[in-house]
């Protein structure tokens, strides 16, 4: 009996120092982990440099800098060359690649043909706001310069300043790291429709709304202003058409009220609209959205690394870090949601090349009936349907993962917008017939080079002025940002040099 008291007691003693010194690991453990999980305290305000940020948050900075792979060059024009006949007389006809990761947001934007070859700061087809979601350049300069000023001149005014990419000063405050819109355009916006600021919006929708201030559709409002020095200037201020709310109905109004267009098409003569990239808008007409479920849930998942949990800023597609995206929330697998994604995918695809097809004949028959002595009067009715159409297809295309934020609404705007594309298809009929053009075939448009030639796009004169231009002045932007401390290209260009574009293949 003794003996086995004897043994009792050194097991609990054994026990009790086993569980002492677990706590003690655990406490360790959870003491750690708050500590590196603080926001850390930045001595001075940190600018546009992102590897100024490495100090202060490593594994967010080492997390973005994969960024870099997503490096897929896919030429959507050769993709898809209904795209050239769509956009004739507007620069996405010359090039148009898709999106690559946010490491190559601001390289792919001097590369492109759309922003042209400009020969100094005051020359170039586009305006600066071209540069507002490319670089944290652009918030320290707009609070540098002021608003109007930025916004005032050619896109190659701030060639030599702009010169880091998308990265931690675009989402988060310079001087606490919280997350931060440091441009005002989406304020004004959310005013504008009624909705809370930033300021006054709860954190996890100010995790879909750093996003929003880009991935979202807009317009270069014309905007007359007077400088310090009395000198009366014209200024080109992005602006979200948020008035009458996030549809695409809505912003089609606000447009039309306005009389506004992007530009008038080349073959059809139709005042066009450009759709550019309505992510958040149309997120919000989801089910995600809908629920409360932010862009960084998805995008940016939570990731644990020792004692440490933090966002992931790789910002890829959710589908590459399922388990950590989906599988939270989901309980069917992997395997099957993925299916559903790829299916939504596919019907999405499969209407929007009807939907192309329709509109690119629509605009040459239209071209057709012009030429046949069709006037303005005849086709008003004509022009409104393909602008109305196009405009619609451009926002369920343009906001590229569209078929999985708003499966549905996707759906319903590219049908709506074949339904309408296909009306002003019937009319042509009719206004050709009138003019002696029965049984009309629009000429062919099958490949890029077929379609360029078609719409007039002098694509060998662009390719050659540009890279005039990437040999020239270019070099002098990165040299004289080097010089003014704007740029540390072992840090941010690593890659960038070598001219990856759809026109250097």
């Amino acid at each position: 009996m003794n003996k086995m008291y004897k043994l009792l007691l050194t097991a609990c003693v054994v026990a009790i120092s086993a569980m002492t010194l677990l706590a003690g690991s655990i406490n360790n453990r959870e003491a750690e982990r708050i500590e590196l999980a603080k926001a850390p305290v930045i001595e001075k305000a940190i600018q546009n440099k992102n590897e100024e940020w490495e100090r202060y948050y490593p594994r967010q900075y080492g997390s973005w800098k994969k960024t870099k792979e997503g490096d897929k060059l896919i030429d959507m024009l050769k993709e898809n060359p209904q795209l050239v006949v769509l956009w004739a007389g507007y620069g996405f006809s010359k090039d148009y690649n898709a999106p690559r990761g946010h490491y190559y947001a601001l390289q792919d934007n001097v590369n492109t043909l759309r922003t042209g070859a400009p020969v100094d700061g005051k020359t170039g087809p586009m305006p600066t706001a071209c540069w507002t979601c490319k670089s944290p350049d652009v918030p320290r300069i707009q609070e540098r310069d002021g608003e109007l000023e930025f916004f005032t001149g050619k896109w190659a005014k701030y060639g030599n300043e702009i010169v880091n990419t998308i990265g931690c000063a675009n989402c988060h405050s310079n001087q606490t790291g919280e997350l931060a819109v440091r441009v005002p355009h989406l304020n004004r916006a959310l005013i504008s429709a009624g909705l809370p600021t930033f300021e006054n919006s709860t954190h996890q929708e100010k995790r879909s709304l750093v996003c929003a201030q880009c991935h979202n559709e807009y317009y270069f409002h014309k905007t007359p202003w007077t400088d310090k020095n009395g000198v009366k200037k014209i200024a080109k201020v992005t602006t979200l058409p948020w008035a009458n709310g996030l549809t695409v109905e809505g912003k089609e109004k606000y447009y039309d009220d306005l009389n506004f267009s992007d530009w008038t098409h080349k073959l059809s003569k139709t005042r066009m609209l450009k759709a550019q990239h309505p992510g958040y808008s149309l997120y919000k007409t989801g089910i995600h959205g809908q629920k409360g479920v932010s862009c960084a849930d998805c995008h940016m998942p939570y990731t644990q690394e020792g004692s440490v949990k933090y966002s992931d800023h790789q910002l890829q597609n959710p589908l590459n870090t399922m388990d950590r995206s989906c599988m939270p929330c989901h309980r069917e697998s992997e395997e099957k949601l993925k299916s559903i994604v790829h299916r939504k995918y596919d019907r999405k695809e499969q209407l929007a090349q009807i939907v192309m097809d329709n509109l690119a004949k629509a605009h040459l028959e239209t071209a057709k009936a012009m030429e046949a002595g069709a006037n303005d009067a005849d086709l008003k009715d004509i022009r409104a349907d393909i602008r109305s159409a196009q405009w619609k297809w451009d926002y369920a295309v343009a906001s590229h993962a569209g078929f999985f934020h708003a499966p549905e609404e996707t759906l319903r705007i590219l049908s709506v917008a074949n339904e309408t594309a296909m009306q002003g298809r019937i009319k042509l009929v009719s206004v050709l017939a009138e003019h002696g053009v029965k049984r009309y075939i629009a000429p062919d448009f099958s490949t890029k080079d077929i379609a360029q030639k078609l719409v007039g796009v002098p694509f060998k004169k662009l390719v050659e002025e540009k890279l005039r231009f990437k040999a020239t002045l270019e070099k002098e932007w990165y040299k004289q940002a080097v010089a003014n401390h704007n740029l540390n290209p072992e840090k941010s260009r690593v890659g960038l040099d070598e001219i990856n574009t759809a026109y250097s293949k």
